[in-house]
């Protein structure tokens, strides 16, 4: 497996990416949050950093005329569009949310107030970015090794 350039450059993507963001989620709020290191939200994104560098291998691999090449680009579009769109709506709704129970607690049943909904689900469009640049550069840095 270690051999296999495309999969290394992806989980090195995710893993650099989850390290950065838990350092910098601990150097912001003064505490380390272990949830951090395997959570979603944040900065870098991880997801993009994981499909970008994911992309890039496929295109340094097999040419970016390649079916590969071709596959992962729409993945990773997919991804980064979607952290952006949809789970960044449902983190505002969350924290909209949390915010409203914990003021004015409605009188649903035990287990719903039970735990707070995620709000650390989607990203900022820097957020994205910074995880495809990390994302793109790790991969570029790898093929040097390969």
């Amino acid at each position: 497996m270690l051999g296999n350039q495309i999969l290394v450059s992806a989980v090195v993507g995710w893993t650099v990416a989850q390290v950065l963001k838990t350092l910098i989620d601990c150097a912001l709020n003064k505490s380390f949050n272990a949830e951090r290191l395997v959570g979603s939200g944040g900065m870098p994104s991880s997801h993009s950093a994981t499909v970008c560098a994911l992309t890039t291998a496929a295109a340094l691999e097999y040419g970016a005329g390649s079916f590969e090449f071709a596959v992962s680009f729409v993945l990773a579009m997919v991804v980064m569009y979607d952290a952006i769109g949809v789970r960044r709506e449902t983190g505002k709704q969350a924290k909209l949310l949390n915010s409203i129970l914990m003021e004015n607690p409605l009188k649903l049943n035990a287990e719903v107030l039970q735990e707070k909904l995620k709000e650390y689900v989607g990203h900022t469009p820097l957020q994205v970015l910074a995880g495809a640049i990390l994302g793109i550069g790790l991969s570029l840095l790898l093929d040097s090794y390969y």
